[in-house]
Order: C-alpha cells, then sequence, then structure tokens
C-alpha cells in the first residue's frame, strides 16, 4: 500500500483487444466474425471483449502506483483485455470511480480498500449488477465483510511484526514509525505490528504525505527533541529517502528502514543509506487482480478458494540482496 499526492484522478485504458483478434486472424485460427465457443482460448489470450476496471487509491506521479498499474497492464495485454485504470486518494471520489465502472457495465472491478467503509456500498452495487470484484494491496481483513470475491496484497500486520523482529537483530532501542495518512488501515497496521514484536519502545508519527518538504521538516525535528530515537521506519519508499534527509538535518544517529520499494530506493539500500525495505511487489499485485478476473470470467477460477488472501509479501531487501532486484526495479517492474 501507498499513498498519492493531493487527490485526483486519473484514467488510462489499455486496449488490446484489436491486436490481439488482428494477430487471430494471421494465424487463421479464428472466425472474422468471432468464435462460436463462449469459452477462451487460454493459450492464445482472447479476452473476448472484456472490459476490467481497475480502481485505487493512487494517483498520477507516484511511483509506487506505477508499477502496479504496469502490472495490471501486462496482464490486460496477455489476457486480451480492454483495462481502464483509475486512481483517487480521496475515499469518496474512489467510491464515485467504482460507481462509474458499475455504470460503464465493466466485466470486472478490482479495487483497494485503503478506506474499507467507503467502498461498501459501490462493491454491493457492481455485485447487484452481477460484476466480480477483486481486493488488492490494502484491506487484507476487510475484503471477505465487503463482498470482494478474491485478494491480492501483503498481510500488513505479518509484515509489521517481521520488521520489529528484524529491528531486534539490529539492536535498535527506539522507532519512530511514519504514518502518511491518518487512517489508512493498512498503515497503522504495519506499525502495530511492528510495535507489537519489537521489544524496544516504537512511537508514530503522523505526517503529511502530500507535502514532501513537510515530511522532512517534521521528521527532523521530532529527531532534534529525541535524541534515544535510533530507528525511523517510514511507509512508503519515497518517504524513506525524505527520512535519510531528515536524519542528515537534524544530526541523528538514527538509521532507516521502510516498506515498499521503488528503483530510487534500491540505490539508497545499495549505498546503505537505508538499512532495508519490505517489498510486497506492487507490480504483481496489478498483475493478479487483472488476470484473477480474466480467469474467472474464462475458468471459473476462484483464488485462494475464496476464503483466504494470496499473499504478495513481506520479502525483505537488503544490501545483502539488492542487486538480485536492481535490474527488475530499473525496468520499472520491481
Amino acid at each position: 500500500m501507498n499513498t498519492p499526492p493531493p487527490p485526483h484522478t486519473s484514467v488510462r485504458r489499455t486496449r488490446v483487444a484489436a491486436l490481439a483478434f488482428a494477430l487471430c486472424l494471421l494465424m487463421s485460427g479464428c472466425s472474422v466474425f468471432g468464435a462460436a465457443d463462449d469459452t477462451a482460448d487460454a493459450a492464445g489470450g482472447s479476452g473476448g471483449g472484456m472490459k476490467v476496471t481497475l480502481v485505487t487509491h493512487g494517483g498520477k506521479g507516484d511511483a509506487f502506483w506505477d508499477l502496479v498499474r504496469r502490472g495490471a497492464e501486462a496482464a490486460a495485454a496477455k489476457d486480451g483485455v480492454d483495462l481502464t485504470y483509475a486512481g483517487d486518494a480521496d475515499p469518496a471520489a474512489q467510491a464515485d470511480l467504482v460507481r462509474d465502472a458499475v455504470r460503464d457495465k465493466a466485466d470486472g472491478i478490482a479495487v483497494t480498500l485503503a478506506k474499507p467503509a467507503a467502498m461498501r456500498g459501490p462493491v454491493a452495487q457492481a455485485k447487484t449488477a452481477g460484476i466480480p470484484v477483486v481486493g488488492l494491496n490494502s484491506g487484507i481483513d476487510a475484503w471477505r465483510p465487503t463482498g470482494l470475491l478474491e485478494y491480492f496484497g501483503q498481510d500488513e500486520s505479518v509484515a509489521g511484526r517481521a520488521v520489529g523482529d528484524k529491528l531486534d537483530g539490529l539492536k535498535a532501542e527506539h522507532a519512530l514509525c511514519v504514518v502518511h495518512e491518518r487512517g489508512n488501515v493498512a498503515l497503522e497496521a504495519r506499525c502495530a505490528g511492528v510495535r507489537k514484536t519489537f521489544r524496544g519502545d516504537t512511537d508514530n508519527l503522523y505526517v503529511d504525505g502530500t507535502d514532501p518538504d513537510a515530511v522532512t521538516a517534521t521528521i527532523a525535528s521530532r529527531l532534534r527533541q529525541d535524541s534515544s530515537i535510533d530507528e525511523v521506519v517510514t511507509n512508503g519508499a519515497q518517504f524513506a529517502l525524505s527520512a535519510v534527509e531528515a536524519v542528515r538535518q537534524s544530526g541523528s544517529r538514527a538509521k532507516v528502514a521502510t516498506f515498499d520499494l521503488n528503483k530510487d530506493l534500491v540505490k539508497a539500500v545499495r549505498d546503505g543509506d537505508v538499512q532495508f525495505a519490505v517489498d510486497q511487489q506492487p507490480y504483481l499485485q496489478g498483475y493478479l487482480a487483472v488476470d484473477a478476473l480474466w480467469l474467472y470470467r474464462t475458468n471459473g477460477n476462484v483464488s485462494g478458494g475464496g476464503t483466504a488472501p494470496v499473499l504478495t509479501g513481506p520479502a525483505f531487501v537488503t544490501r545483502s540482496n539488492v542487486s538480485a532486484v536492481a535490474r527488475f526495479a530499473a525496468a520499472g517492474t520491481r
């Protein structure tokens, strides 16, 4: 999970059905008027004109959500799906985007549940319209009560507890867990997980994630106030880089660790500026969400049997193994 800069909506369509159709004709494997059989050919990747809408709480320009979108687009290209991507940080606006997808008669919807209460109504409308809805990234404790078919993401509580254990191994004593969006269930679960297993002290610090300069200033101020803080844990790659700058400005001895990864963070881990990152694999989340809707339509498959989430993390990226993911990060898929 991650949170964008100021709320807005971005919509991008990936149209690959025509290309798949053209390739089909070239291979003389289908009729000009389409196949008589309603079952799509999985090997050929035909989505049969299937329309999928992915609605996140992310916005344009945030590298994390770019990874989610790229994964979704890759699955759409493979499956011959017409994909619409939309994102808005405001929960009411995100809910409206889901309602738009219902009105547009999407064949499937994938949605994040950063603020689950806001999604209950729109998801219910989709179900009434017979549109399957899957979840990804945020809301692992809410996807079943909300009525989603499947879920793809990281168990944030488990990830937080793993970070707490990691900090114990690093002999840290006082951690500052930086929350860049108040009320986001995933971020709160992460910090609560850290507190549960970390034997030292854990404090939450709430910052305005839409203002990078303010994030740096707020962290630096707290570090100046409390010299016992020896670890700053952030909830997004860009905020980890802000924390590195805050440590420099404050003259603190604190180290920095983070949830989530991008290519800039890979360099920071390689250089030793950030101790480790917890990778939840956002590209994989987007890919699996779209592919799952295609599989459900074409073959009736339900990952996890509709009762268990499909976990995409946590995986620790440290200085010792960062080279293994660096080339993928440089390509924009990790």
